[in-house]
């Protein structure tokens, strides 16, 4: 009877007991974003401005070449991507008198960057140094990158302008050739989807080989979506946030504006997002992890038909703002957090 009952128990109990949080780094500054050149080296951007090289076995760190970033508000050097002997960095850029997000391009040698030269800037209008958006994903051998409407809500719907929009870009930052506004009057090429807010994860899912982004709303109203070619995903025309003062901020619905597959109300505040594709705990190959900020965990989701099935918070009791999440290519998961620590999740 007891062994019955503890059969349950385990069957009952939240998977996360299987699972715990390892540090492998500990530093003094948000780690905005990270990715592997292999299974000992990381390279980790900080968001006041600062790109380093870590080696995971003696835990060694070292400075690399960065671009100048414009390190105020919520915007300094923010993604890192790792591409056949490339890296790509976003970051926040001041030009003349607007910040905009640009994307960084650099060659990987033996662990240092070389010819670092910037590929693209956004067009943006903004007075603020908020949601810049700005993680990046490689699909169909083209760059993904997102873009958070700036603090100024109503140039998401304006094809004119990168507000608020998620781009398909060349490995050298030009507009995708099938693009869905170009040749279109005063739209702008790399656009491929927009009416987004502060979209500031994105990965495709293996299985399904759709694109998906994860966005923080206003007071609640966070968002999954999946990312089709030049639809309209309504911000700030529909949203299922409000004011942080409290009033309604338009509608839920309207004809020609997506809906999300998932919204969080109360706000759970997602960050980076991946699809888990290793081996180390195989209950969750190709589930969706999000990493929150405000609500202090990482979240696994589980997809079918490109509907929300599952939902597992991990790892709250940790307390940690959690900006990152990643695949390793020793098959573990990774996260990094707001007070400058990466994790390796295990059993």
């Amino acid at each position: 009877m007891k062994i019955k009952l503890l059969l349950l128990l385990l069957f009952y109990s939240n998977i996360s007991l299987a699972a715990k949080a390892i540090q492998v780094f500990e530093g003094d500054e948000v780690i905005w974003g990270f990715d592997f050149i292999n299974q000992e080296e990381v390279l980790f951007t900080q968001r006041e401005g600062s790109l380093f090289h870590l080696d995971l076995k003696t835990k060694k760190t070292t400075k690399l070449e960065a671009p100048i970033v414009e390190a105020s508000g919520q915007g300094g050097l923010l993604d890192i991507l790792i591409d056949n002997g490339h890296v790509y960095l976003t970051y926040s850029k001041k030009n003349k008198d607007v910040t905009t997000t640009a994307l960084a391009k650099a060659d990987l040698v033996k662990s240092k960057l070389m010819n670092l030269r910037t590929i693209f800037e956004a067009t943006v209008k903004s007075n603020t140094t908020r949601h810049f958006g700005s993680r990046l994903v490689i699909k169909d051998n083209h760059l993904f990158m997102t873009i958070g409407d700036r603090g100024e809500r109503e140039h998401s719907q304006d094809l004119s302008l990168h507000n608020g929009s998620i781009l398909k870009l060349t490995k050298e930052g030009k507009p995708a050739s099938d693009n869905p506004f170009i040749g279109k009057e005063s739209a702008l090429p790399e656009i491929w989807s927009y009416g987004h807010r502060n979209p500031q994860g994105i990965d495709v899912d293996p299985v399904s080989g759709e694109l998906y982004s994860c966005e923080f709303g206003p007071r609640g109203g966070d968002e999954l979506n999946r990312v089709k070619k030049g639809l309209n995903y309504g911000w700030p025309v529909i949203t299922y946030g409000k004011e942080y003062w409290g009033p309604k901020i338009g509608t839920t619905h309207k004809e020609g504006m997506e809906q999300p597959i998932k919204y969080w109300d109360p706000s759970i505040s997602p960050s980076g997002m991946v699809f888990y594709r290793g081996d180390k705990i195989k209950e969750w190959k190709n589930n969706l992890f999000l990493a929150n900020l405000s609500s202090t965990h990482l979240r696994r989701l589980v997809l079918k038909n490109e509907k929300v099935v599952e939902e597992e918070p991990l790892f709250a009791d940790m307390d940690e703002r959690i900006r990152q999440v990643r695949n390793g290519p020793d098959g573990h998961l990774y996260f990094s957090t707001d007070s400058g620590k990466i994790f390796r999740v295990t059993r």
